[in-house]
């Protein structure tokens, strides 16, 4: 493979040099912030989607009146930044690889030093003529997908309150569905007769599904053909797929959950998974498949008890070029933060480093122009941080050790990556447009391994080999 290279490291810095812009003015923090005019719109876009009534969160934030008691909790959540138990629940760290994703709701600094002024000076409401308008948001049956195109429910199940934690499969449900059909999207739903609206310590405690797998399968399949699909984990937000790369739903399918973990809430629960699919259009053919590429270290995860600072790695090789769409840390209940670098001849980057929750799973979607280019052969480096102390309040009993495994009380360390693979010239392509990219102002691009190398790459080095 040829990678044709429009300039070199010195000929790029000296370009970036002349054509990029000054750098933009750091967003104004307010001298004397008021509810209504300041604190009203941060709310809105990050934390009334939870916060309102009948909805997930033990509290609603639509009106200072209702704002007002929770004021110093607000800027003590907020002002967690990126470690469990912050408010919005996102964790990508803010001064560490890649910044771009998609329906980030995160609050930037200088949004958490506005509540922090905020609140420190008595929590003004202003004038109410300040507000914006109020937002409408989902209801409690509407889907961040929109409208699917197909809902397939699990076998029901239930769970006692006070019982041990279950490990095992829901069984299998139909489909129904009478041609083959490509999904765009896909979303779950835990459904349960608990009531929304209430107080919880944790957004677990409104659910009683830790995990659930997800395969399908359509008559005459072999075991060996079923599909795998991302997995429902508490807290989880939707899957949008790479647009060249939809997944099929084969007609006359069935979807089976043959690998559940329960919990107990403290109540009796009864509850079912609806899983929502939204298609693409018909004659729709993929150009790609989308690759879901879960690695981690289990086999040797030695969680010691009564120790904050811990560590565990993992690696992977790409067997081909890649461009990955989702950053996915999934650990238990001690994992606090896990990060993703990337190693390729003598260029190591680190893609991203997030703090963790066991409480919500993120999914963190690429933005598509900031989405890691990978050439074949990058080592793929995870490192896990794990607090098993008792200063982190996720664990149930900081005495016991734990290694690899599926209860709450067990260990996981892995990232449930998404991806697609590019053939070389695929590959080259995409590396020249995010190099144009650069040259128009762009600024250097985390996760573009060989954007802006010098010289030209054959197709030997370009494979890592």
């Amino acid at each position: 493979m040829k990678l044709s290279k429009t300039v070199g490291l010195l000929g790029l810095a000296a370009l970036l040099a002349a054509a990029a812009p000054l750098p933009a003015a750091a967003e104004a923090v307010p001298e004397e912030p008021t509810f209504s005019k300041d604190i009203a719109p941060l709310l809105q876009r990050s934390c009334q989607k939870c916060h309102r009534p009948n909805a997930l969160a033990p509290m609603s934030l639509l009106t200072y009146q209702e704002v007002r008691p929770w004021a110093r909790a607000i800027k003590n959540r907020t002002g967690l930044r990126d470690k469990p138990g912050v408010m919005p629940p996102w964790y990508i760290e803010r001064n560490i690889g890649i910044q771009e994703f998609k329906d980030d709701w995160s609050l930037s600094d200088d949004e958490i030093a506005t509540i922090a002024r905020w609140v420190d000076q008595g929590a003004p409401q202003g004038d109410p003529a300040d507000m914006p308008p109020p937002r409408e948001f989902l209801g409690e049956h509407e889907w961040e997908i929109g409208e699917p195109d197909l809902i397939v429910s699990s076998p029901e199940f239930e769970m006692k309150g006070s019982a041990p934690d279950w490990w095992g499969s829901l069984g299998q449900s139909e489909t129904g569905l009478t041609e083959d059909r490509y999904v765009a999207a896909i979303e779950y739903k835990e459904r349960n007769d608990l009531e929304r609206g209430v107080r919880s310590d944790t957004v677990g405690g409104l659910f009683i599904v830790h995990h659930s797998t997800l395969y399908s399968m359509a008559e005459g399949d072999d075991p060996g053909d079923a599909l795998l699909w991302p997995v429902h984990e508490v807290g989880r937000n939707a899957d949008v797929f790479d647009a060249n790369a939809g997944r099929i739903l084969k007609a006359d399918s069935i979807l089976l959950f043959p690998s559940t973990h329960l919990h107990a809430n403290g109540t009796d629960t009864r509850a079912h998974i609806d899983v929502a699919f939204k298609f693409h259009p018909k004659g729709y053919e993929p150009e790609k498949e989308m690759q879901l590429l879960f690695f981690g270290n289990g086999p040797d995860l030695d969680i010691r008890p009564m120790d904050s600072d811990q560590r565990a790695d993992a690696y992977f090789t790409l067997p081909e070029n890649a461009k990955l769409s989702v950053f996915e840390p999934h650990m238990h209940a001690p994992g606090v933060r896990m990060c993703m670098e990337a190693s390729w001849g003598t260029s190591v980057q680190t893609l991203n480093c997030a703090g963790y929750d066991h409480n919500w799973v993120r999914v963190y979607k690429y933005a598509d122009d900031a989405a890691p280019l990978l050439p074949k052969g990058t080592i793929l480096h995870l490192t896990g941080y794990f607090d098993n102390s008792p200063t982190n309040p996720n664990v149930v009993d900081p005495r016991n050790w734990s290694g690899s495994g599926h209860r709450s009380v067990d260990n996981m360390f892995i990232n449930l990556i998404q991806a697609i693979y590019l053939n070389d010239e695929e590959f080259a392509a995409a590396v020249a447009e995010r190099e144009a990219a650069m040259a128009a102002g762009g600024g250097p691009d985390i996760g573009c391994l060989l954007c802006g190398a010098a010289g030209e790459a054959d197709e030997t080095t370009a494979g890592g080999n």
